[in-house]
């Protein structure tokens, strides 16, 4: 299972110990790994990317925001859209922590898929 070695970088415990990840908050780390977003972007990629079954409210994607934003797994960055009222949008992306919590996810979830297909190829 590679996302549970032991030779990788030190603070994989510390990774581990977070996994597994809510399916909320696997498609918002999923939705904003490729480039930043603003919040009503990563909603709708949210709902996008879980085929609708993931329909983020403004206060729930806050919610989030904001514990992703204290565990140090995104951060703000600059955005230069700006709203109707000439605010400039709030975008998060990724921390370098964030995208190792991503990575480990993605690597425990293909350990599943794997185990089950060979279960199933036995059968």
């Amino acid at each position: 299972m590679n996302y549970l070695r032991s030779d990788e970088l030190t603070g994989d415990r510390e990774i581990l110990e977070e996994l597994p990840l809510t399916e909320t908050t696997f498609f918002i780390l999923l939705s904003i790994s490729p480039k930043p977003k603003h919040g009503y972007a990563m909603m709708k990629d949210v709902e996008g990317l879980s085929e609708g079954r993931i329909r983020l409210s403004t206060g729930t994607l806050y919610g989030a925001i904001r514990r992703l934003l204290e565990k140090d797994w995104i951060k703000r960055v600059e955005n230069l859209t700006e709203k109707a009222d000439g605010r400039g949008r709030k975008a998060y992306t990724l921390t370098r922590y964030g995208q190792r919590i991503l990575n480990a996810e993605v690597d425990r979830l293909q350990d599943l898929v794997e185990t089950a297909q060979q279960v199933y190829a036995e059968g």
